[in-house]
């Protein structure tokens, strides 16, 4: 058999146009009422049971009714159905109202559902969410976004059970995704990196400004190392820098430039990672330790800090005070910021760029 999905509004019942994919339905008869299902044949087949009643020409009819509380909330959808029998045999007619979940379409094809309008019933919810799986791959839809806050973790499991995967979570909630086609999956993947940056600091006495981390491993206990952090959402690198510098050290200070970066991978939860050391320059010096993330923090001389036995036995850190030396020498041009508009998305965004000018005296280059 085949149902084929209808648009009620649109459609008389001499005049049935029918359009979208049409999937097939386990029945053997249709009595009284009758139980429809569509199936995409996947492993994580959508389907749909909609109560219904014969009449006398044959047409079912859905017997749920619908108060005019639901129709307040969310206006329902209507469709009539065509249950085709096998090889062209007798057909039937079944028309119901149905509520697809609030939503909007995205870029892609794809649909990204309302979470400020989600029913207040769990049942509700289910019934919707089925229903508009269905109504979605039947109009052609790919990938389906679905948005949870906290309040309402109650709908999580309903939405895995109906084939959600997890992409990812914050605070606030949790983001599902159901893909419709029958191919490979073409949604992008959760956040693939964590963002660090480090703050080079010196003054004009050749002293660095250095912490001593309060948690760390084992084997940085002790270390004078440069005030670092993580970027925070919507931050840009080099006010994060900044942020990261005042708030374990009570320093000010201004960005320069970005004079080298470092990128590895299968770090904090199996994430890669970029941190960006930044050459920063002190405008004030009186140091106030953030006891809740510092043990200790001070100005410490350059070459002091340089022969501490871990820096010199690490390749990576030796290089990085190489290349910030180099900088202050002269010797080197790191990447400065320049705020730049694209017509990509007409925001304002930060380009980290070399530009060696004969005219800059803080940067001649080799």
């Amino acid at each position: 058999m085949e149902l084929k999905l209808l648009d009620f509004q649109s459609v008389s019942l001499s005049e049935l146009a029918i359009f979208g994919r049409t999937y097939w339905s386990p029945f053997s008869t249709l009595r009284h009422t009758a139980g429809v299902r569509f199936s995409t044949g996947s492993c994580r087949g959508i389907s749909v049971k909609v109560s219904s009643s014969s009449t006398s020409n044959g047409t079912y009819l859905s017997k749920k009714p619908v108060s005019s509380d639901d129709q307040e909330k969310t206006a329902p959808e209507k469709y009539l159905y065509r249950i085709n029998g096998a090889n062209g045999s007798n057909s039937s007619l079944f028309s119901g109202r149905m509520k697809v979940l609030d939503a909007f379409d995205d870029e892609y094809g794809g649909v990204v559902v309302d979470s400020k309008n989600l029913p207040k019933n769990s049942d509700d919810f289910a019934s919707a969410l089925h229903f508009s799986l269905s109504h979605w791959k039947i109009t052609g839809k790919k990938g389906i976004w679905l948005k949870l806050p906290l309040e309402r973790s109650e709908l999580v499991p309903i939405a895995v059970k109906e084939g959600f995967q997890y992409h990812h979570a914050e605070p606030a909630y949790v983001m599902l995704t159901y893909w419709l086609p029958e191919e490979p999956c073409m949604l992008p993947a959760n956040a693939t990196h964590q963002v660090g940056v480090g703050g080079f600091v010196i003054n004009d006495k050749n002293e660095i400004l250095v912490v001593q981390e309060k948690f760390c491993a084992p084997s940085f206990f002790g270390l004078w190392k440069i005030p670092t952090g993580f970027i925070h959402e919507s931050e840009e690198i080099y006010t994060g820098a900044v942020r990261e510098v005042k708030e374990e050290t009570g320093i000010d200070t201004e960005f320069i430039e970005v004079v080298a970066f470092r990128h590895a991978h299968n770090l904090a939860f199996d994430k890669s990672d970029l941190f960006f050391v930044c050459m920063l320059k002190p405008l004030s010096t009186q140091i106030i330790v953030d006891d809740l993330e510092i043990q200790a923090a001070k100005w410490m001389p350059l070459l002091e800090f340089v022969k501490q036995p871990l820096i010199e036995g690490d390749s990576m850190f030796k290089k990085i005070i190489d290349i910030c030396i180099a900088r202050l020498g002269k010797r080197y041009c790191g990447l400065s910021k320049h705020q730049l508009v694209s017509k990509f998305d007409g925001r304002l965004s930060c380009l980290y760029y070399n530009v060696i000018d004969a005219a800059d005296v803080n940067c001649r280059g080799n």
